[in-house]
């Protein structure tokens, strides 16, 4: 899907208060208590890459702070290089990681992509693939990355608020996925893959349920 084009929405404000998505996941929800273990596509079986993780937390300030942690054979991993924290476009088709973010039983979502060498996107959808990219850098997630011979990890905090009004204060479903393009190929993680191809966008791979924090 093309999205290149800066996307006008509706106020998402408004949106939240449709009705809920009749294609919401029916099974149970996760719960976030420790490292979330991220399931690798059957399509795809890396040998450079032993396993993904995340730890995600969520305060009562309104941020929303996740952890990527990959395993594997990182010197065959293509890592982008460090470059200055910039909005860029299709991040997907090199190592990337990914959050989905939606009000629970709403069919409104954002995603945002979180690259290794600092560059992210976010984009916003009225629905399953309808929307495009957000070029507002109030948006922009706070990322660090570190690196060794076995384990990448990515740290990154989004700002709820920033999303909307409703969002700090309203019950999330949270979709987590990476890309890893290495020497064997690309592969494609998430929390729940629902279908026979890999489809960050299907509602039901939105596992994880985060309520909202009591104060702090």
């Amino acid at each position: 899907m093309e999205r290149s084009k800066a996307f006008e929405c509706p106020q998402f404000d408004s949106i939240f208060r449709l009705e809920s998505n009749p294609g919401a996941a029916a099974e149970p929800a996760m719960t976030v208590e420790h490292w979330i273990d991220l399931r690798c596509h059957p399509s795809t079986r890396p040998e450079t890459v032993r396993a993904i993780q995340v730890l995600v937390r969520r305060s009562a300030s309104a941020e929303l702070q996740m952890t990527f942690r990959l395993d594997g054979d990182i010197p065959r991993i293509w890592v982008p290089s460090p470059r200055v924290p910039r909005i860029a476009t299709q991040l997907w088709h090199h190592t990337c990681f990914e959050a989905f973010i939606a009000v629970e039983g709403h069919p409104a979502y954002h995603e945002f992509n979180f690259a290794p060498s600092g560059e992210w996107a976010v984009y916003a959808f009225c629905g399953y693939r309808n929307g495009g990219p957000l070029a507002n850098e109030m948006m922009r997630p706070h990322t660090a990355v570190r690196s060794t011979g076995s384990r990448l990890e990515l740290d990154t905090l989004i700002r709820l608020d920033s999303l909307s009004a409703i969002h700090p204060h309203a019950s999330l479903r949270i979709g987590l996925s990476a890309v890893i393009e290495a020497s064997d190929g690309l592969s494609y993680w998430a929390l729940r893959h629902p279908a026979d191809k890999a489809d960050f966008h299907d509602a039901d791979g939105f596992a994880l349920l985060l309520e909202p924090p009591g104060p702090e």
